[in-house]
């Protein structure tokens, strides 16, 4: 197995490139971690001066923000870099943030001596340091995992122009499972403090936010204590963020399935402000195939969870992940993945191919799974998962529902928005306006999108 990746950083000189930068480009990649990431390091480059730019092309600062889930992450990201030499030869100042950074380090530097600097994502709170050691002539690598959290210096939040906004509650994984190097590059778990959350969710409903969504590695993993002191789990901050006048929406991801608790069951059937959706991954249907993975659940404890989440809620839309093609994976054991799919019904998921990730236990594994058998497995899979996705969407004909709308559509005077279920739905109205909640009759439905008619004006 590959060392894992330093966690204290290290800084060396280089010629000086540049200037100290003015406008810059955050282009993030990868999950919805990353988005939040994102935007946090613009707010944070805003708060000190500097101007956002429309795309990468004429900043002065382009902030890579990586993922590393995938198979060759590092690879695009060296391609990526490559991009943003110009015709002149010239570069932007280039922070090469997130996964990526932390698990290649000075590699990247390395490889890329374009780049300025590199960051991991529990140091980026000190992105704007960096750049000015930079501009001094300096390539800066931070890959520390500070005991003090990054989001106490962070600029305080407030609402920006969309009605939906993500919130990081939790960081990290303990979980460990084979495949996954979450552990090596975000950490052991973290849980934000309870304050800071009912304090970050009411900047952003002031600013306008009317649907915020929950964000961790393992977000149900998160507790913390109230105001009072009284020890609270993901269910309790969820009813007290629901308290927050304005706050309409209320959505949580990634779940693990063996951290839903009785009380987070039960909010889904008791909180109005708790959209009726559940991403709750299961990986693979086969329990041999589960034990390998370390995911600690089997195919049975999964199924009961979600009949118990179904009784408490029953419009409730399950989503969830798949992986195919892990090491030592059979056609009975990719057929066991196939019947729990049938047994669970899914709205939506998402499922990949089995990723080797250097320096995770699962990379060294035997049994390999050839190739071209995980794409036949991943396209069965997929088809299976769309012929369901499409059901689901059918079946909500007819409803009448209210839409948040949250951006425009391709059409002149369309607007698209997302239902409870997370459906995206389009319609066109006029008088209506990005940040309605509308009232609408869902009239057709496609593999992947509704098509929606208006029943009244915007509600509120």
């Amino acid at each position: 197995m590959r060392a894992l990746p330093p966690r204290r950083g290290i800084a060396y000189s280089a010629p000086m490139k540049s200037d100290s930068p003015k406008t810059f480009h955050v282009k993030s990649f990868g999950c919805q971690m990353n988005v939040y990431d994102g935007e946090r390091m613009a707010e944070m480059l805003g708060a000190e001066g500097y101007v956002a730019a429309a795309d990468g092309a004429d900043a002065d600062l382009v902030v890579l923000n990586t993922c590393h889930i995938r198979e060759k992450a590092a690879e695009k990201v060296y391609s990526d870099i490559g991009r943003l030499k110009r015709a002149d030869g010239s570069t932007p100042t280039i922070a090469v943030a997130g996964c990526v950074a932390q698990a290649e380090g000075a590699e990247i530097a390395r490889r890329a001596p374009s780049v300025d600097v590199v960051v991991g994502p529990q140091a980026y709170h000190r992105l704007p340091d960096l750049i000015a050691k930079a501009a001094k002539g300096e390539k800066a690598i931070d890959l520390d995992m500070p005991l003090e959290s990054k989001f106490g210096a962070l600029p305080k939040r407030a609402g920006g122009q969309r009605p939906t906004a993500f919130l990081t509650v939790q960081e990290g994984c303990d979980k460990f499972c084979t495949y996954c190097v979450v552990p090596y590059t975000r950490g052991a778990e973290i849980s934000r403090p309870y304050a800071d959350l009912i304090a970050e969710a009411q900047a952003l409903v002031a600013g306008g936010v009317r649907e915020i969504t929950l964000l961790g590695q393992n977000v149900n993993a998160w507790d913390g204590a109230d105001t009072k002191g009284r020890a609270v789990g993901l269910d309790g901050l969820i009813r007290d963020l629901a308290r927050i006048d304005g706050l309409e929406r209320i959505r949580y991801t990634t779940s693990h399935p063996n951290d839903m608790t009785d009380g987070l069951i039960a909010a889904h059937g008791e909180i109005p402000e708790l959209m009726p959706f559940l991403h709750l991954p299961v990986q693979a249907g086969s329990d041999r195939i589960l034990a390998a993975m370390n995911r600690s659940h089997s195919v049975d404890s999964y199924l009961k969870v979600i009949e118990r989440v179904r009784a408490a809620r029953p419009d409730i839309a399950i989503s969830g992940d798949f992986i195919v093609g892990f090491p030592g994976e059979s056609e009975a054991d990719f057929q066991a993945t196939l019947d729990i799919v049938r047994a669970t019904k899914y709205a939506m998921a998402y499922s990949f191919k089995y990723s080797r990730r250097p320096g995770t236990p699962a990379a060294t594994m035997d049994d390999q799974v050839d190739e071209a058998v995980m794409n036949d497995r991943l396209q069965r899979l997929q088809a299976l998962l769309n012929e369901q996705q499409h059901a689901f969407n059918a079946a909500t004909v007819g409803r009448t529902t209210q839409l948040l709308l949250e951006r425009k559509g391709k059409l002149d005077g369309q607007l698209i928005g997302k239902t409870p279920w997370l459906q995206s739905a389009h319609l066109v109205a006029p008088g209506l306006a990005i940040g309605n909640m509308v009232e609408v009759r869902i009239a057709s439905a496609g593999p992947n999108s509704l098509g929606a008619e208006p029943l009244m004006e915007a509600v509120a």
